[in-house]
């Protein structure tokens, strides 16, 4: 038996991007929002690519009806957890100070984005303080 990938290919996130966007679809939706073109061999690769991405536990199919309708089973936010942990694991020895010391350089945040990184920063603090509290 083959080893399951966590991970998505390039190509299977990019099927994954139209789900988290428009909701549940299905592949012609799917082939049409990803190729301009759209033509059977797009459908072909669309419906290739699901079946991959349903194997993994990626995207949930509905067959309730005789079209079938796609839908990501797990959301944005998990995936980028999964693979930020994976780059950890593998650049970083697990650590995630590396990847969040690079990623949080002030020359590469706008002032929102530094703004909500403080905002969330002091709600972990008040969060730990709560905790310590009880």
């Amino acid at each position: 038996m083959g080893r399951v990938s966590h991970d998505v290919t390039e190509a299977e996130l990019s099927v994954l991007q139209v789900l988290w966007d428009r909701g549940a679809a299905t592949i012609r939706q799917l082939a049409d929002a990803i190729y301009a073109s759209g033509d059977t061999s797009h459908y072909a690769t669309v419906q290739k690519l699901l079946e991959r991405l349903e194997s993994k536990g990626f995207v949930a199919r509905d067959r309730s009806s005789q079209v079938h309708l796609f839908s990501a089973a797990v959301d944005r936010d998990e995936l980028i957890g999964r693979r930020l942990k994976d780059l950890a694991e593998s650049l970083c020895g697990g650590s995630m100070t590396p990847l969040l010391t690079h990623l949080a350089r002030p020359e590469q945040l706008s002032a929102q984005e530094r703004k909500a990184l403080r905002a969330l920063i002091d709600g972990w603090d008040d969060s730990a303080r709560g905790r310590k509290s009880r």
